[in-house]
């Protein structure tokens, strides 16, 4: 089991203030193409290696919050060993090309692990 990279994910209705104060610290925004209308912020990704920081505004089916995504080589192994210790993940959802698992935190931080399907899952 591995730890590959660690995302940082805030949906929060100052995330737009948020974008730019990354931008002034020198983070380099990931280019997401034309997203309709300029001046509404609809959301950024700093890549940082192979991790990132998403930020998105909260709306009616994004409830504002903070995510920690912990991307691992292999999700069911990561799910079963939170489990034998005690734990208890939810899921696996497979969406946007990942298996995912959700698991609450002692602190109340919301938390995913997750890992790239292969040809055969899902």
């Amino acid at each position: 089991m591995k730890v590959l990279s660690i995302r940082y994910c805030a949906v929060d209705s100052n995330a737009g203030s948020l974008a730019t104060f990354f931008d002034k610290l020198g983070l380099t925004r990931k280019d997401m193409g034309d997203c309709g209308d300029d001046s509404a912020f609809s959301g950024a990704v700093f890549p940082a290696g192979d991790s990132w920081i998403e930020l998105w505004p909260d709306g009616p089916d994004m409830p504002a919050g903070t995510m920690l995504q912990v991307v691992v080589d292999d999700a069911d192994a990561y799910a079963e060993n939170a489990r034998q210790n005690g734990l208890e993940p939810q899921g696996p959802m497979d969406a946007h090309g990942e298996r995912i698992y959700f698991i609450g935190t002692p602190t109340g931080l919301r938390m995913s692990f997750q890992s790239k399907l292969s040809s055969g899952d899902g």
